[in-house]
Formats: C-alpha cells, sequence, structure tokens
C-alpha cells in the first residue's frame, strides 16, 4: 500500500487534510472512510480497514473533517450538517480523479455523517457503519454539563479525550435536529452495521434501530467486546475482515486480465503490523488470507506461518491430483484428506540465514472408499506427482528486483 498526502477544498472552501491509500495491484473500487466525534483520519481503526482495502484493491480516503487535525478551519463553526457536507465534497473530489466512491464507511459520529450523506453521493453502492448512533444528538452526552453555558454564551470550551474544544450553540442545535430515520430508509444502497454490545459510548441499541429503519440488503455483525474506539489491533482486524468480505457482494471489483507469464495472476502481499509480523495476502479481489508468525516467535498468531502456506499448497495439490485421477478413472474415492508438517521454524530460518538442514514435509494421505490395494497403491504414487510436490522436490528459480 502507498499513501498520497493530499487536500481538498471542504464545504466553507477550507483545506481538508487528507490520507489516500492506494492499492500496490489494480485500483478496483475506492471507499471513503469518516472518523468518529472530534478524532481524525489517523485513528488505529482507520489505518487498519484503509489497510486491509488497499490490500484487496479498494483505495481509501480518509480525512480530518473541517477544524479537526491537520484541516483547516474553526471547529467551533462546524456543525453536523457541515461534517456531511465536508463528506460530499471529499467525494467530489475523488470523482474528479476518476474515483468516484462505491463504499462510505464511517465510525461513530461519522457513522451517521455517512448514512446522511449517501443521497449526496450518487456513485455509492454499499455503507458501513462502526458504533453510529442513530440520533447524532447523542454525542451531546460528552459535554452534558456545559449544555447551559453554550445555550447562554452561544459556545464553550470543553473536554474531550484530554483535548480542549469549542463547541458552539450552532453544533448543538444542528445535532439536536438531525434525525436519521429517512435517510436510512431511502439509503438505496448496501447496509453493514458493526457495534459492540458493551459499547459504553455509544449503546447497541442505536445499531439494532438503525438496522430496523433499513430495508434490505442489510446485515448486523457484533464486535463483541470491542471498545468504542475500536482501539485494540485485533478488534480493528476483525472488523477489517468483516468489512472486506462484505463488500464484494456489492461494490464491483471485477479484477483486469492476468499479466503475460502470470496465468493465475499475481500474488499481493504486504504489511499490516509493521511492529510485529502480520501481513496482508491477496491474490485477485476474491481470494484473502493473513500471513503471521506463532507468539513464540515474535508474531501475534493471527494466521497461518510462511511454511504453513507452503504446507498448505502441497497438501491442497496433493489432494487435487488425487481427486482428478481416481475421477478420470472412474474408481470409488469417497473422499481425501492430506496432513502435512514441516520439521523447520521458519523464524530461525529467517534470523540465522541457515542452509545446514533439508526441508522435510511429511505427508499422510487418508483415502474413504471401497478402493482395492492395488488402486490405492496407485493413488499414492500419483500424490508425488502433483506439482507443487515436483517443485518442492526439483527446486525453482526465484528472480527479485526492487520494485
Amino acid at each position: 500500500m502507498s499513501t498520497e498526502r493530499i487536500t481538498f477544498p471542504g464545504h466553507s472552501g477550507h483545506e481538508l487534510a487528507a490520507r489516500l491509500d492506494l492499492p500496490d495491484g489494480p485500483h478496483l473500487a475506492t471507499a471513503l472512510f469518516a472518523h468518529c466525534f472530534t478524532c481524525g483520519k489517523d485513528i488505529a481503526a482507520a489505518r487498519r480497514i484503509a489497510g486491509r482495502l488497499a490490500a484487496m484493491g479498494i483505495a481509501v480516503l480518509r480525512f480530518d473533517f473541517t477544524g479537526l487535525g491537520h484541516s483547516d478551519g474553526e471547529f467551533s463553526n462546524t456543525s453536523f450538517t457541515s461534517n456531511v457536507d465536508d463528506l460530499i465534497a471529499a467525494a467530489a473530489y475523488l470523482a474528479g480523479r476518476g474515483m468516484a466512491p462505491g463504499l462510505l464507511i464511517g465510525h461513530s459520529l461519522g457513522g451517521a455523517a455517512v448514512l446522511r450523506a449517501r443521497a449526496g453521493i450518487p456513485s455509492v453502492q454499499a455503507v458501513a457503519t462502526l458504533g453510529a448512533p442513530f440520533d447524532p444528538g447523542h454525542v451531546a452526552h460528552n459535554f452534558a454539563g456545559q449544555l447551559a453555558e453554550i445555550s447562554e454564551k452561544g459556545k464553550a470550551e470543553v473536554s474531550l479525550g484530554g483535548r480542549r474544544f469549542c463547541i458552539g450553540s450552532g453544533f448543538v442545535e444542528d445535532i439536536s435536529a438531525a434525525g436519521l430515520e429517512p435517510a436510512i430508509a431511502s439509503l438505496r444502497a448496501a447496509l453493514l452495521v458493526l457495534h459492540a454490545p458493551l459499547d459504553d459510548t455509544v449503546d447497541v441499541e442505536n445499531a439494532g434501530r438503525i438496522f430496523l429503519a433499513a430495508k434490505h440488503p442489510k446485515s448486523f455483525v457484533t464486535l463483541d467486546d470491542a471498545d468504542h474506539l475500536i482501539s485494540r489491533a485485533e478488534d480493528a482486524e476483525y472488523a477489517a475482515d468483516i468489512i472486506a468480505a462484505w463488500v464484494g457482494r456489492y461494490v464491483d471489483l471485477s479484477p483486469p486480465a492476468p499479466p503475460p507469464g502470470a496465468p493465475e495472476g499475481i500474488v499481493r502481499v504486504s504489511e499490516a503490523d509493521p511492529q510485529g509480523f502480520l501481513q496482508d495476502v491477496v491474490s485477485g479481489p476474491d481470494h484473502r488470507a493473513i500471513a503471521d508468525e506463532p507468539k513464540a516467535y515474535g508474531g501475534t498468531d493471527l494466521g497461518m506461518s510462511p511454511y504453513g502456506f507452503v504446507s498448505a499448497g502441497l497438501g491442497a495439490c496433493t489432494s487435487m491430483t488425487i481427486r482428478m485421477y481416481a475421477r478420470r478413472k472412474g474408481w470409488p474415492l469417497r473422499h481425501v484428506s492430506v496432513e502435512v508438517s514441516h520439521d523447520k521454524v521458519h523464524a530461525q530460518d529467517a534470523e540465522t540465514g541457515a542452509r545446514s538442514k533439508i526441508d522435510r514435509f511429511d505427508r499422510r494421505i487418508t483415502l474413504e472408499g471401497d478402493l482395492s490395494a492395488e488402486q490405492r497403491t496407485r493413488l499414492l504414487e500419483i500424490a508425488d506427482k502433483c506439482p507443487v510436490h515436483r517443485t518442492l522436490e526439483h527446486g525453482a528459480q526465484v528472480v527479485t528486483a526492487l520494485a
């Protein structure tokens, strides 16, 4: 994934700071991400979700609303409506680059904003919300103690998340009047609602009301014990996985033809966590996996190790080859399964560069069905003819170049 730092004019003409996360391979679609109330484009959940979507070919624009982060303007002069208008301005910027967004993602108040903004962004086919309030006025509980002062003086300085913000009466009045039910009912896009039952900032009842107000297609997925900011890496990873798996049903992710010399396309691997070893593995828009290392070797054990993937390739190829031969012969093979183990640990190899031991893959094949002894023996011989087996046995040439 590569990232462009850009600016574009927001609803009032102020320059808004943004990051455009771009796929390393073909650009298949674009998403627009709206952050939570007083947050910013660089919160952990936004980064993780953007990284996962970029790995599958979806560019993601995430930006700071007017008056927040690195964007220009005065936060005290903004409102829920201005946030919605900033989103529409962001979509217009993307459309001007030939990247009109097909997916909107909103976190907390940003989730409410994308629900409202959908009507002003005709290219959108799918909307995902995380911890979103059904009533934007819900955020007023964050500064309930200053509401009287805001009403009396027109604005007040409040402390939110350890930072000071000036909240104006226009903001309070706007969120109080911003009912979402009509916008949700006329969304005209697929909806994914993600919410944590233990969210103590925006109660999960909000998710239920959003879901009930929406028309199909709609989906509701729990984020279990995640906090409102989805601050834990494993929770952000889970949310990213769900969105990535869901969006392909509603946004066209048709890949271009594979390049010459790569009939199965290109497998792209990119870091998901520079502090550990977690990797996003993508083969076209439809096939995704996670690679990692065991915790004992500094990883988080969220996916198979590199040698695990090699073993999986050998096992899958073995099973397929046996099935193809038995099918061609008309033999009564009811089921085949393969167990593969490898006797070296990748992390140790990578650190030491040791070549003193050869790689050994132990393969245990189970054949079910009314097969004769001769048929079983022949199928065992056929297992050694699977293409991956031959590649491992005979070796391969790896040509490496810097991109």
